[in-house]
């Protein structure tokens, strides 16, 4: 097998939630564009058809499913679905996640905590549970967690702490998993994302201009991460050429925790 067979995805199949937009559908896209069949699942049913007609366009093998994955019993049903209506998952990249809250944690209601805990980490608890589990009998899976650089270091800017603890257990849930499940030919790794040009991160560009350069310029190189300089690490990790790398954490940021 050469070195770029390695990357072929062919007959694999794949589930990225948070897959319609930034960061997932350019993993999407890169999976799809290493052979594999792919089912992207968010909870926006316009932003999922606009992906999957981009993607389609692009001859890629890419379906959908609608589900609002910071509800615990929304990701129970996705599992239901995947299970019963779709072939066996071979890659699973929980994605979805988020902050959306600004608080400060002596103001944090306990009620938007739970929520940012659930979106960030008790989904992808159940789907790995679900999914990941059901490939403990074929001997074979990749399962990746995006994580993020505020799982290592907290933000400076932004308050509330419950991104960081929810990103921090997910961190540790990746490689506490990956010990469990290595016997079984499943590899379990993380991305720790830093600052990416994502729509979540130019709304707040938006509404206060000076942070773009602001965050540019505590970056070694410079500059915020592109989307699609995400889905190479993506496609490694789901590939064979990761066949000896479990419980790691790959940190894509410029440079920032340098600084």
């Amino acid at each position: 097998m050469s070195v770029l067979d390695r990357f072929n995805l062919t007959g694999r199949r794949a589930l990225i939630t948070g897959g319609s937009r930034g960061l997932g559908l350019e993993m999407a896209r890169a999976l799809g564009e290493a052979g594999a069949q792919v089912i992207i699942a968010g909870s926006n049913a316009e932003h999922l058809h606009k992906a999957c007609e981009e993607l389609c366009s692009e001859d890629l093998h890419v379906t959908s499913i609608q589900a609002d994955l910071s509800k615990p019993e929304e990701a129970e049903r996705l599992c239901d679905v995947v299970l019963k209506d779709h072939a066996a998952i071979d890659i699973l990249i929980n994605n979805v996640g988020g902050r959306r809250i600004n608080t400060p944690t002596e103001d944090l209601a306990l009620e938007d905590w739970q929520r940012i805990i659930d979106l960030n980490l008790t989904q992808a608890f159940i789907l790995t549970k679900r999914l990941g589990g059901a490939m403990i009998p074929r001997k074979w899976g990749r399962i990746i967690n995006i994580s993020s650089i505020n799982a290592l270091w907290p933000g400076k800017a932004m308050r509330g702490r419950s991104y960081e603890t929810s990103k921090g257990a997910l961190t540790m849930f990746t490689k506490a998993v990956a010990a469990d499940w290595a016997m079984h030919g499943i590899t379990v790794n993380a991305i720790a994302p830093g600052p990416f040009l994502t729509d979540a991160n130019k709304r707040w560009i938006g509404e206060k201009p000076e942070f773009e350069g602001e965050v540019a310029d505590s970056i070694p190189m410079g500059r915020w991460g592109r989307p699609e300089e995400i889905g190479p690490l993506a496609l490694y990790l789901a590939s064979e050429a990761s066949s000896f790398m479990t419980g790691s954490v790959l940190v894509l940021d410029g440079g920032k925790l340098l600084w």
